[in-house]
Formats: structure tokens, C-alpha cells, sequence
């Protein structure tokens, strides 16, 4: 079947919108310029949809490729026939293919193969297909000899034969596997003497439930336990149940041959003990581990996008103060651009220092005009914050804690080194918190997605499944966005649509070389930035003060002249037209359709005219913790304290309330109705209220509600 047609049946897209998102991706367009700007080739297909159409068709791409290497090896073997050309055709998933070829998969030297050797693949067959009247002890006796010394031993080789050919039976896998799917339970046992050792997976020592009914984060626990040798996890159905289906298929229909039959069901128990329970065991944990990988990686996605798009404090002068105690607090003051203009060291948790820390703070709160004070919310972050708040600082100075994660990493980076040779990791990590604070996005694409801090069982999830998730959503982010190009930094642009490392690099020694970019047309003189790449990336960035007005928005270049043809139709200058009250707004856009530019993407012209460049994200809203709360023992159940959810997974969500440990709200505490799925009531980096309801100071834990009651 054509790959397009499958695509189209098993997602619900039209045949014709599956071939206009491949043949664009087969073009070099990339996911967010075919959303954006080829809505009329895909019937406005948004990114996810055209996400789904990629990846299904690299599963399909994959599937053929297996096709492929099997047929050849089995050419190479001469078992190559119609028949299996057919059943291979027909298999639509790796699993079903597998199932096909597993009869034919070269063979080490089984128990079955040993037998064969011997000679009595023909005893096994007898036994299969026994004739009327046949004696098949008399037969077993004739294939003693030097290789089989008794009719026992015939008996038992045949039966090894008869397991395999249970075995390899596509039709009895598939029932055994569905049985597995509907029925089998998860099993988890501690190993005997891994108790203390394994004391954090203590829940799972003794555990059972439906294994494809568990939810993601308890399947991954107990993997997790199992690879660390404190946990023994089996999948198993009900072993009657499972023998029954084979035993609907061999012995089957056979009557009259007692001999055969009792052969058959020794054979039949063999087989599923020994070969097939262990086989579809094996294809049930990966199965699992899939899709447990899968809800864990969309989790992560969901909340990484929720932190990438977290609203910007924008271009105001920031002091930014990487906590410590004992090695003080390093500061970082960043102009309204996010540049570097000086660093220091304070002490303020010393008895020696905080008289001169209280002096200085202000000082540079006044000499660089500041306003707002970013704190990193690690070691020393709730007594620093604490200490600026009470220096009393002008009224519009904000104080606000921002989350650190990974700032270490971005400061040892190469990256960092990069941005300031002349500085030690202590400075890069209190601007690189400064930075976040004003423009999260362009600072957190910096730093490698997986640690940012806000997922699950990262480590232990498929690292490719996982890294082609979040480099999706970072590209989706920063082209949601839109790139200032003449301040962005490399990191920045090359995750713009159709640029890379190397271009973005070129691009900004093109800028320091020539000055700012006065127009988009101007990106093409970039070394290596052609057309295709121009054609991908021009809409995304963002000109202001250009000499073309329409730089400054999401419209592409392409689409410059009907916006000239509107303006010379209103009888006015494009500048006159990008604003919310502009008559454009109320323009009939029937006479503008033409061939390649149709009403989705006229809609998007006159929008984008209305707010041109508009930032999607949300305001800016300073918060702060609870003055009275800085350590776990301030709190007591039923104290309502601000909090800010940290991370959200698919048990609940953490939340920070300032306090060195975040809580748990627990799915079932989220809100006053049934929550499927957390990210149904909060986000990441979301403020909200929570109620505290239990407390645990010697582990560290504590429960929380957003419940009214």
C-alpha cells in the first residue's frame, strides 16, 4: 500500500494534506515554516498534526527498509516464495513482520535444531498429521540408531521440534500477545538481600496491577528498580489461559490418535514455558517501556515548552545575584540589553560582610539604574532574597527568585567560555540568571534541554525518542516567538527554521562586521544563507527600525507585494496600516486570493497588521514567597502559602514555596473534580495558591493541595 494512503488511514488527515506535508519536508521546509506559511498546501495543518505525518512516515520508511533486508536475506537462503512475499507485503506493523519472518530468522543450534540434525523432523510430523491407524510407537522405534538411543529419546526430540514450530506459528504469537496486552499483570518483587539497599523503591517490594492499565511513572519506577538489580519484574498472564490458545490449535481438531495428542500437549506446554511465555514476556517490557517512554516524554515536552514560553521581564536593568554562604554571593549587573556591565562578590551571610553588603547593593542598585533583582534559587536563595528585600530598595525595584537549573551547566559550557573568555564560571552563572529573567527563551537555548529540570525518569527513557521531542519543541518555541536578529546570539538563531550552527555563527560575524541588519533582503549577502534557507527563516526574524516597516513582523517577504497592493488599494502607506484600528481589518480579501496565497494566509497578513511582531507570551508578573516561610519547620497543615509549579508529571505537580524542598500536589489534590491529566489544571512556571496538608520533616516531604477544601 502506498505509504501516503496508510498515513492518511491510521492518522485521519486527508490523502492529499499527508502529500503536501511529505513533499514539502522532501523540499527541505522545515515543521514550523509549513504551519506558518504553506497553510493553503496542507488545509492549515498546525505542527503537531505535521509532526505526527513525519514521524509515521519514518516508522513506514523503517518498515520498509526491514522489508527490504529480509527478503534479501531470505533470496540469499533460497526460501524466498510467493507466499511469503505476500504475508510480508501484508504486515503493517514491525511486529507483525517479525511474526512473519520469525519461522525463516537464521538459527543458532536449538534444541529443535539438534533434533532435525538427528533426523527426526519426520517423527514430528507424524505426530502433527498422525494417519488413521497409525502406530506411533512402532515408528518412534524406527529412528533409533547411533544419534538416537531409545524411543524415549526420538519422542523427546520431536517434541522439541513440535515447541519450535508452536513457537514460530505467526497466528498463535498474535493471540498470545493480545492475550498478554488484555490480561497479563506487572509483577514486582524485591530481590532477597536488596531491601536496604533499595529502601527509595520500597512501594514495588511486593506489587501487582494490570501491566498495560499501569500508569508511565510507576511502569519506569519499577524498570528503573530492575535495572538496578534491587527489583525482579515479570509480565504474565494466566498460564491456563494461554495454554488454552494453543491447545485450540495443537492438538486441535485431532481425534483417534491418543499418542499424538498427549505428544502434542507435552510439546504445546514446552513451547510456552520455555520459548514463547519468554519471547512475548521480552516483547510485553519493551512494549511497555515504549509506551511508558512515550507519556514521559510528552510530559517533558509539555512542560519545557511551558518554561521556554514563560513571560519575559523584557529590557529592564537587572542585578542578578547567584547565591552561597560560605563563598559568598556573586553579582552580575546586565544593561536593558542583557550585556555584562560589572560583577562583583558580596557577603552578606558573614558577620563581616553584610554590613558591607548592605552598602553595596544599593550602590549598584542607583550607579546602573536597576530595576529588578534577580535571586537563583539555590543553596543560600530564600536568606539572600530575604536580605535584598529587607535593604528596602526604591519601590520599582522588583525582587524576584528565579530558577537556576542547569546554570551550572551553561556556565562550565563551551558556549559560556565562548561568550566570556575573560570571566570564571561564577560571573557566567549569575548573568546567565539575569538572563533568564529577562528573556528566558534566548537564555535557555543555551542549555541542554534535558537539563532544565523539568522532566521525568529523563535518564531512563529512550535518549533519541527524547532528544528529537525537545529539539522540536525548542525550534517550535523560538520560531512561535520570532528572533530580534541583530541582538540574538548564535544559540538563538540557529534553531530559527532553515538556519544551523553554522550559519547563525555567519550571520552574526556578518553583523559584527557590517553593523545591523537594515533589512531581510540583507541576509542573503550571510556566507551560505541561500534562498531555500532564506525562504525557511526570513518570516521568523524580526527587524525593528528596518528600512521596510514590514520587517519588524511575522509577514514573509514573499507576501510583501499584496500587502503593497492593499495599501495602494486603501490609498495609503504600508506603515498606516499596521495598527489594530487600520482598515484593513475590515478589508474583503476575496480580490487577493490567488493561486499561492489563499484566505488562511491572507487572515494571517491582516492579523500579524495588527500587532505586528507581537510577543505571544504572557505579561510579566513579579511573585514572591511567603515573607514568614523560609525553612520546611515554618510550615503546619492547613497554612495557604504562594507557591510556583516547578514541574509537572503524570502523578501531580511539584510546586515551590519557598522553602528549600518542593511539595507534591498529588493528581487527586489538584482540583475539586477528576483530573486525567495534570496538565489539564497547571502548568510549569504557573503562580497559584496551595494549601499544605501534611508535613514530613525527617524525609523531607511535603504534601499540598489547590483544592478549596
Amino acid at each position: 500500500m502506498n505509504i501516503n494512503i496508510m498515513i492518511s488511514r491510521d492518522t485521519g488527515f486527508k490523502e492529499n494534506q499527508v502529500t503536501a506535508v511529505l513533499d514539502l519536508l522532501d523540499q527541505g521546509s522545515t515543521v514550523p515554516f509549513i504551519a506558518r506559511y504553506r497553510k493553503e498546501r496542507t488545509g492549515s495543518l498546525d505542527e503537531v498534526a505535521i509532526s505526527d505525518i513525519r514521524d509515521r512516515a519514518k516508522a513506514l520508511n523503517e518498515l520498509a527498509a526491514r522489508k527490504q533486508a529480509i527478503i534479501k536475506s531470505l533470496e540469499e537462503r533460497q526460501l524466498y516464495s510467493k507466499d511469503l512475499a505476500q504475508r510480508i507485503e501484508n504486515a503493517d506493523t514491525m511486529t507483525r513482520l517479525e511474526d512473519v519472518y520469525e519461522k525463516y530468522r537464521p538459527k543458532r543450534r536449538t534444541r529443535a535444531v539438534i533434533a532435525r540434525e538427528k533426523g527426526l523432523e519426520p517423527l514430528a510430523q507424524m505426530i502433527l498429521n498422525p494417519k488413521p491407524g497409525i502406530d506411533l510407537q512402532k515408528e518412534a522405534a524406527g529412528f533409533i540408531g547411533p544419534d538416537v538411543e531409545n524411543p524415549d529419546a526420538a519422542w523427546a526430540g520431536a517434541r522439541d521440534i513440535i515447541a519450535e514450530i508452536i513457537n514460530e506459528d505467526a497466528s498463535i504469537r498474535s493471540e498470545i500477545r493480545e492475550l498478554f496486552i488484555n490480561t497479563a499483570l506487572i509483577h514486582a518483587t524485591v530481590i532477597k538481600g536488596k531491601a536496604d539497599d533499595g529502601a527509595k523503591f520500597k512501594d514495588y517490594f511486593d506489587w501487582a496491577e494490570p501491566a498495560f492499565k499501569a500508569p508511565s511513572h510507576r511502569i519506569l519506577a519499577m524498570l528503573r528498580g530492575a535495572a538496578e538489580k534491587i527489583l525482579r519484574v515479570r509480565v504474565v498472564p494466566d498460564e491456563k489461559k494461554a495454554l488454552n490458545i494453543i491447545h485450540g490449535i495443537y492438538p486441535g481438531k485431532i481425534k483417534g490418535c491418543p499418542g499424538s495428542r498427549a505428544q502434542i500437549l507435552a510439546a504445546a506446554e514446552d513451547a510456552y514455558k520455555r520459548l514463547l511465555s519468554k519471547s512475548i514476556e521480552n516483547e510485553a517490557l519493551r512494549m511497555l517501556k515504549q509506551k511508558a517512554d512515550e507519556k514521559a516524554v510528552a510530559v517533558f515536552s509539555d512542560n519545557l515548552r511551558q518554561v521556554l514560553l514563560s513571560p519575559p521581564l523584557g529590557g529592564r536593568p537587572v542585578l542578578a545575584i547567584d547565591p552561597g554562604f560560605r563563598t559568598g554571593c556573586k553579582i552580575a549587573c546586565l544593561d536593558a540589553t542583557g550585556k555584562l556591565v560589572h560583577h562583583d562578590v558580596i557577603h552578606p551571610h558573614t558577620p563581616n560582610g553584610n554590613a558591607s553588603a548592605s552598602q553595596r547593593i544599593p550602590e549598584l542598585v542607583s550607579r546602573y539604574n536597576i530595576r529588578a533583582v534577580a535571586v537563583g534559587n539555590g543553596t543560600a536563595g530564600r536568606e539572600t532574597e530575604r536580605f535584598i528585600r529587607d535593604l528596602k530598595l526604591p519601590e520599582e525595584v522588583d525582587v524576584i527568585m528565579v530558577d537556576e537549573s542547569g546554570a551550572s551547566i551553561y556556565s562550565a559550557s563551551k558556549t559560556a567560555r565562548e561568550e566570556f573568555p575573560d570571566h570564571d564560571i561564577t560571573v557566567r552563572g549569575a548573568v546567565s540568571i539575569g538572563r533568564r529573567l529577562m528573556d528566558p527563551l534566548a537564555e535557555l537555548v543555551k542549555v541542554e534541554p534535558k537539563s532544565i529540570g523539568v522532566g521525568q525518569y529523563q535518564h531512563d527513557v529512550d535518549q533519541n525518542l527524547l532528544q528529537t521531542a525537545l529539539d522540536d519543541v525548542v525550534v517550535s518555541c523560538v520560531n512561535q516567538v520570532g528572533v530580534a536578529v541583530n541582538t540574538a546570539s548564535k544559540q538563538l538563531l540557529s534553531r530559527v527554521s532553515g538556519l544551523n550552527a553554522g550559519i547563525a555563527a555567519n550571520m552574526v560575524k556578518y553583523r559584527d562586521e557590517n553593523g545591523a541588519f537594515a533589512s531581510r533582503t540583507e541576509f542573503l549577502k550571510v556566507p551560505r544563507l541561500g534562498k531555500k534557507a532564506f525562504e525557511q527563516a526570513a518570516g521568523f526574524l524580526r527587524i525593528q527600525n528596518g528600512k521596510n516597516p514590514l520587517d519588524r513582523s511575522g509577514i514573509h517577504p514573499e507576501s510583501y507585494p499584496v500587502v503593497k497592493q492593499m495599501a495602494k488599494d486603501l490609498g495609503c502607506r504600508v506603515e498606516a496600516m499596521m495598527t489594530a484600528k487600520s482598515p484593513v481589518q475590515g478589508m474583503d480579501l476575496t480580490p487577493y486570493v490567488t493561486q499561492t496565497t489563499g484566505l488562511p494566509t491572507l487572515k494571517d497578513i491582516v492579523a500579524e497588521l495588527a500587532a505586528p511582531g507581537r510577543d505571544p507570551r504572557q505579561p510579566f508578573q513579579a511573585f514572591s514567597f511567603d515573607k514568614n516561610i523560609h525553612e520546611i519547620k515554618d510550615l503546619v497543615p492547613d497554612m495557604v502559602v504562594p507557591g510556583i509549579v516547578t514541574n509537572v508529571t503524570a502523578f501531580g505537580a511539584f510546586v515551590d514555596i519557598g522553602v528549600h524542598q518542593d511539595g507534591l500536589v498529588h493528581i487527586s489534590q489538584l482540583a475539586d473534580r477528576f483530573v486525567k491529566d495534570p496538565n489539564e489544571v497547571v502548568k510549569v512556571r504557573q503562580q497559584v495558591m496551595v494549601r499544605v496538608l501534611e508535613v514530613d520533616i525527617p524525609r523531607k516531604r511535603i504534601s499540598l493541595s489547590i483544592k478549596k477544601r
